[in-house]
């Protein structure tokens, strides 16, 4: 299996889809972390959904699922960027244990999805779900349909070393639908996936058991990786707002930063030189990595 998601969509319909496949981007997040089997399965479900709701906006920036919970699971959270890069976290009780086939919504109780479209130019724009169903796709089916009033729904699975994911969405009528059933004929046939299917069989695979007999168009696929946005030069910044006089204080304990991002275990070591740079002019840090 590789890391892709594929565009298709059915001629003379308003109908559009995308199927998503991860293992090795998958594999590069777990191998980072100790993760109980069930928050293995959920961020899998997170990350494919985070490439689905990535490649359907279209946005030239960053777009970002966190899960915030109350009951165990603190956070889940996955982020996602036009160049296909993905990366996902969890914060969570380790004195707890999961069961290892719990629902998102039994991890994480009352909580609620957070959705941050981050344009590189533009307004930021966040939207939160109540978690008002048991899985993500069920409330991402629900943002969809309150927020962007577009009918979509969802397949996704995850088992700590394959994660897949399917979307159907239906656009707003432009005259040129010439099969108004359509919508609910595909859907009623993605509904037959099993989780096994979903996850063991390729893409090609997947849509031809599901639509063999649509008119279906399929696009090039797109290839996903594992990758963290990470820099010594946004940490710096990230410091920065820290203020000059908490930093230095850091410094008369410390005699220097140090900080690791949580995503990808990379360590940045700021001297006290460095901070005093960084202080004076957080754009342009030092470029001496320890």
């Amino acid at each position: 299996m590789s890391d892709q998601i594929q565009r298709f969509l059915f001629d003379d319909t308003n109908v559009r889809g995308e199927i998503v496949q991860l293992q090795a981007a998958y594999a590069e997040v777990l191998a980072r972390h100790d993760y109980p089997p069930a928050i293995s399965r959920q961020l899998g479900e997170l990350l494919s959904a985070v490439a689905l709701l990535t490649e359907t906006v279209k946005l030239d920036g960053t777009v970002s699922l966190e899960v915030r919970g109350r009951q165990g699971v603190d956070v889940l959270m996955v982020e996602s960027n036009p160049g296909g890069e993905l990366r996902g976290i969890a914060r969570f009780d380790e004195t707890r244990e999961f069961d290892a086939a719990a629902s998102l919504r039994e991890l994480v109780g009352e909580g609620q999805i957070v959705i941050t479209l981050d344009p590189k130019e533009g307004q930021r724009y966040q939207g939160i779900v109540a978690l008002e169903h048991a899985d993500l796709a069920g409330c991402l089916e629900a943002y969809f349909s309150q927020s962007e009033q577009l009918a979509t729904r969802l397949w996704l699975s995850a088992d700590g070393e394959r994660s897949a994911g399917l979307l159907l969405q239906q656009l707003p009528d432009d005259h040129s639908n010439k099969d108004p059933d359509a919508w609910e004929r595909v859907v009623h046939l993605a509904s037959t996936i099993t989780a096994d299917e979903l996850l063991g069989l390729e893409r090609q695979e997947v849509l031809y058991r599901l639509f063999h007999e649509e008119t279906t168009r399929v696009f090039t696929p797109k290839a996903l990786a594992f990758g963290c946005t990470c820099s010594r030069e946004r940490v710096a910044n990230a410091l920065h707002t820290l203020g000059a006089d908490e930093l230095r204080e850091i410094l008369e304990q410390e005699r220097a930063v140090e900080t690791q991002c949580h995503f990808c275990h990379t360590r940045y070591h700021f001297s006290a030189a460095d901070v005093e740079a960084i202080i004076e002019s957080p754009q342009a840090p030092p470029p001496t990595v320890h």
